[in-house]
């Protein structure tokens, strides 16, 4: 699932691209687009016929279209899903799943998702916390970009779980947006072990890594996110490529930009955690 950086990338182009503007016609080309919305597509296409989209809203890594319903299109990205906005009568891509016509006969939405974990469903809006979010989304937490995001609330937060660092990093509901690449980014910068426990640390150090995640999330966002796969890409089709400015994920075998000891490579939760062993020393003892 792509990030913050990447879903913020995909959110500003339909906010300029599809806000404001009244849908005409929806088809649904393939029905595991929409399987998150339980009533099918012949509920889904008809409620959004005549509707308009009034914004382009994300907390974390969680995009949604609310519209002058008082509902929301939420859309899952899952592992390939895109966004695309192209002019009406451009050639189908091969995996389009679901187009979105307007009716000033402008250029068309289209959900496009070759592995078809993805995907697009209504949802009601509700009042979470003084914003206006779907509600399957309700429990997740603000991320270190939103203006309203709380350091010090998310700090206690973080501090109060027995787990380690990465872990809780990637908890949804302490703090959104962060995944395993900018976790790695964001302790490689703050020099602390992902295995590090941490009900063990102090608040300077937790306030240290939210810091970093923030810092490196927003100079991805500048580089258009973190594109390894062709498949993450804007809502024009093109790749970001923040991936040539990591210090950590990814770089197994290379050498620190800080110290020059080889990054090293772990396995974590089914996939992998990238750390320098010199900077990021392992912990003595840890929650695992």
């Amino acid at each position: 699932m792509p990030e913050l950086p990447e879903v913020e990338v995909v959110r500003a182009g339909l906010e300029a691209h599809v806000a404001h503007r009244t849908i005409s016609k929806v088809e649904v080309l393939h029905p595991r687009a929409i399987r998150r919305h339980v009533l099918g597509a012949e509920d889904f296409t008809g409620r959004l016929a005549g509707v308009r989209i009034d914004a382009a809203r994300r907390r974390g890594k969680y995009l949604w279209l609310e519209l002058d319903s008082a509902e929301a299109v939420l859309a899952h990205l899952g592992m390939s899903g895109q966004m695309l906005v192209q002019p009406e009568g451009a050639p189908d891509e091969k995996h389009l799943r679901v187009r979105v016509r307007f009716d000033d006969e402008g250029p068309e939405l289209r959900f496009v998702d070759q592995r078809t974990f993805g995907g697009l469903a209504l949802d009601e809006l509700a009042e979470v916390d003084g914003a206006r979010l779907p509600s399957a989304i309700a429990h997740i937490a603000r991320d270190p970009m939103d203006p309203a995001f709380d350091l010090g609330a998310a700090v206690r937060a973080l501090r109060s779980r027995r787990t380690e660092v990465k872990r809780a990093l990637l908890d949804q509901t302490l703090v959104s947006g962060v995944g395993n690449i900018y976790a790695d980014e964001a302790l490689w910068r703050a020099k602390l072990h992902w295995a590090r426990p941490t009900d063990k640390l102090v608040a300077a150090r937790a306030e240290a890594v939210l810091a970093a995640a923030a810092e490196v999330m927003a100079e991805a966002l500048v580089a258009g996110g973190t594109s390894f796969d062709a498949l993450y890409v804007n809502v024009n089709g093109e790749s970001g490529y923040f991936d040539r400015s990591l210090d950590a994920y990814g770089q197994e075998g290379l050498p620190c930009r800080r110290c020059g000891s080889a990054i090293r490579r772990e396995p974590f939760m089914n996939r992998s955690s990238y750390s320098c062993p010199r900077c990021q020393p392992r912990p003595r003892t840890s929650s695992r």
